[in-house]
């Protein structure tokens, strides 16, 4: 009858939650374990604010530092505790994580005056959610791994809409045994965590990211002035081709915003131009040649210095615009001279 049963109705499925009250108590002592730990984040900006919001969402204690006021005090509102430096931050914590602009913010977050490293305790994990060279990821590693303080770079992908919804993807370099101490606090702000390697491989992991992304933003851009400059509309371009092979999540997610005419930041450019300056040191520290990406770190450098470096980094758009004397979307809005 069993035999039966089986052939009719496939192996019986197992239950995603404990099914006997043993089993319930040990899934809720396995949850209060992972939620017993207090967490640290330093860098509210326009992704660490909503990451953090993540993290006190999930119910962990939540200790927070900014060199600006308002975000800490918009997540004190929802229940974050607030630190007075680095350092205050860092001995309250058990797990400290930083989002900060480049390599320097964070060492200097670290090691510098009231710095976090100085109070870390022993035991406790550094994971630095910020984009920087592996280089320095590889320093942090060591430094903190002399205190006996575990460190991750674990930088993300996804942008502010992932940051918000808690869909990020994190890409994780340091040692597996910290990451698995940590992955509950990861998972309150990802979608998916890959353990890519020792120390400073989770940022190569991401500057291999940025490659990719510069290309498609420089590539959606290069399409619709192409179809512009043809005398067909782009938009229905776009919905020709992305069904496609050049299906992407850049055309899918972009196009429309430019079409209504919003550049407004969902990632600046700027931020965009830094990162692919970090691929660039890091490829010729290593001899890989890249000259699509050298290209594309031009484009989006040029943007920075014609004022344009707060845009997203889709409106890379227009400074091919500019080159090819065409426009995309709503006519630029202009004031009137006196």
């Amino acid at each position: 009858m069993w035999i039966l049963h089986f052939i009719l109705l496939g192996k019986p499925k197992k239950h995603p939650y404990p099914t006997n009250q043993c089993s319930f108590q040990l899934f809720e002592k396995m949850s209060a374990a992972a939620t017993s730990l207090t967490v640290g984040y330093i860098g509210l900006g326009l992704m660490g604010k909503s990451i953090a919001r993540n993290i006190l969402k999930a119910g962990f204690p939540l200790f927070v530092f900014n060199r600006s006021r308002p975000a800490m005090d918009e997540l004190a509102a929802e229940g974050a505790k607030l630190g007075s430096s680095p350092a205050d931050v860092a001995q309250q914590v058990d797990v400290l994580f930083t989002n900060l602009p480049d390599s320097p913010d964070v060492l200097e977050v670290l090691f510098g005056r009231n710095g976090a490293a100085s109070t870390l305790r022993q035991g406790s994990v550094f994971v630095d959610n910020s984009t920087i060279k592996p280089s320095a990821a590889q320093e942090i590693y060591r430094r903190l791994g002399e205190q006996r303080v575990s460190a991750l770079d674990a930088p993300v992908s996804g942008g502010d809409i992932g940051a918000r919804n808690g869909t990020l993807s994190i890409m994780v370099g340091g040692d597996a045994d910290a990451l698995e101490r940590v992955r509950p606090v990861l998972m309150a702000m990802g979608k998916s965590v890959t353990h890519v390697g020792p120390g400073g491989a989770g940022q190569v992991a991401k500057a291999a990211n940025q490659i990719m992304v510069a290309a498609q933003m420089v590539a959606m851009g290069e399409l619709l002035v192409f179809s512009q400059k043809c005398g067909v509309d782009p938009e229905r371009v776009v919905n020709a081709i992305k069904g496609g092979a050049a299906q992407c999540w850049t055309l899918d997610v972009k196009p429309q915003r430019l079409f209504a005419g919003n550049r407004e930041p969902g990632f600046k450019a700027c931020m965009q131009s830094k990162d692919l300056g970090i691929v660039m040191e890091t490829a010729r520290e290593f001899g890989a040649p890249l000259p699509m990406t050298a290209v594309n770190a031009q484009l989006f450098s040029s943007m920075c210095q014609t004022g344009q470096g707060n845009k997203d980094n889709s409106a890379v758009l227009g400074v091919l615009e500019q080159l090819s004397g065409t426009h995309v979307g709503p006519a630029p809005t202009t004031t009137p001279s006196a």
